[in-house]
């Protein structure tokens, strides 16, 4: 695993690894990938196989069969009618909850948890915020949706938008925009600058600095 040593948000330094101080079914594998789908589904839950699949690299049969041998998991029934895995207690919003804008992280693991991305992603926008080098851009989401990218400058965070936004949203992405800014305070706000190109080509409804 990754081992820390450098300041946050750094770029290129070389990477240290470590050993894993522990593992939870050391040399059990079928209980080492229950715990695994299992802490998949605390995470990213109500999901299918395949999208389990998707996030551990591992086969949906494989994934198939941890499902059956966890003791507690429950079964669920998806929009298109698909059989979806969750633990129980998980939260569980209703179709009227609402999605308050939000800034997600570069790489942020929401965006790449599910076989079908549209279920967050776009597939207008996939291409855009995926790179090919399998780089994945800081997004906005706006209704639990990507609706653009964002990144630090100078003086706040400059949001773009792929299409236009009420005011509504944009009210909530700049109340998002200060908790970052305070949060970035001591951090370097040209982090992102070896993507600067990138920006350069992006669709942009509206672009502004928050």
């Amino acid at each position: 695993m990754h081992a820390s040593t450098g300041a946050t948000w750094a770029h290129g330094q070389r990477p240290a690894y470590i050993t894993a101080r522990s593992k939870p079914h050391g040399g059990e594998p079928d209980r080492s990938v229950q715990w695994l789908v299992r802490r998949y589904l605390e995470g990213f839950g109500p999901a299918t196989p395949q999208d389990v699949a998707q996030f551990t690299l591992l086969r949906v049969p494989v994934i198939r069969a941890a499902l059956a041998a966890i003791a507690d998991v429950i079964t669920l029934k998806g929009p298109s009618g698909a059989q979806l895995y969750d633990v129980p207690g998980a939260p569980l919003p209703g179709d009227d909850t609402p999605a308050p804008p939000r800034l997600m992280a570069m790489w942020d693991s929401t965006l790449l948890a599910y076989a079908d991305r549209g279920r967050v992603l776009p597939d207008a926008y996939r291409a855009t915020v995926i790179r090919r080098n399998g780089n994945v851009l800081p997004t906005l989401l706006v209704d639990g949706y990507v609706a653009g990218v964002w990144r630090p400058v100078g003086g706040g965070i400059e949001a773009t938008a792929f299409h236009k936004l009420p005011r509504a949203a944009w009210s909530g992405l700049a109340d998002e925009a200060h908790r970052l800014v305070a949060f970035l305070a001591d951090r370097d706000p040209h982090v992102y600058r070896r993507y600067a190109g990138w920006w350069e080509s992006l669709p942009s409804a509206d672009v502004r600095v928050l």
